[in-house]
């Protein structure tokens, strides 16, 4: 019998591992505002490429992208194309780790390249402040959290999104089901902003961060329009080996 083999090159850790071990060894930080710019353009350039192919990843998150050298911050080596699809393909309704996932996956409408660009903006968040952005209790919880931080869902949204209704009376009251008692319980989003989750990142970044966590699909910028976002060619000190 034959078999197919596949020799791909030796890396590190990935993002998630190697930033619980960075926070638990209480070393020197290490994602700072020079690195996570470094980490976006190796983040959105192969994404750039992919997209290109009409292709979306459909599940970028922390674990699926390894780092190559910790010196000098050389992290992205994305994997894990196995939930990948063409955006001609007939789009699987279950796609994306929940806290990575984008709105229009959770509420049921079509979605397109576009659902990697929200989750690398949940990736950053978590990267510069250590904890989930949008934590996943259940799929309610995470739009409540996302309502909270960002800001409320277009009607129109609502209105299509084949979902909706798990999630969303007709009056637009967020609701989920109790699983002890059964019974409907209301969801009332804690309101902050982003720039408060966001303390330590400075003003180009939470507004890079913020763009990609646009709620409206056709409001997101590609990961083309994000390379050419100002906050990646600020001039910071570079990053030393």
């Amino acid at each position: 019998m034959e078999h197919l083999l596949i020799v791909c090159e030796l890396l590190k850790a990935n993002l998630y591992e190697f930033h619980k071990f960075n926070r638990e060894s209480g070393g020197e930080v290490y994602f700072t505002m020079p690195r996570l710019q470094s980490i976006t353009i190796q983040c959105l350039e192969p994404l750039q490429f992919l997209h290109g192919l009409g292709l979306i990843h459909c599940d970028l998150k922390p674990e699926n992208i390894l780092v190559k050298s910790y010196s000098r911050c050389e992290i992205i080596k994305g994997i894990n194309l196995g939930s990948s699809c063409f955006e001609t393909d007939h789009l699987c309704l279950y796609v994306q780790s929940r806290s990575y996932r984008a709105p229009e996956v959770i509420l049921g409408l079509a979605y397109d390249k576009k659902i990697d660009v929200w989750s690398l903006g949940c990736i950053l968040a978590e990267l510069c402040t250590g904890n989930v952005l949008f934590q996943n209790d259940s799929p309610a919880s995470l739009l409540a959290r996302v309502i909270g931080i960002i800001g409320s869902i277009d009607h129109e949204m609502l209105t299509k999104g084949r979902d909706s209704h798990k999630y969303f009376t007709k009056n637009r009251m967020l609701y989920e089901r109790n699983q002890e008692s059964s019974r409907l319980e209301y969801l009332i989003p804690k309101r902050t902003s982003l720039r408060h989750r966001l303390p330590m990142g400075d003003q180009g970044f939470t507004d890079f961060v913020g763009h990609r966590l646009e709620i409206n699909l056709k409001k997101r910028p590609s990961a083309s329009d994000a390379l050419k976002h100002p906050w990646l060619s600020y001039p910071y000190e570079p990053i030393s080996a």
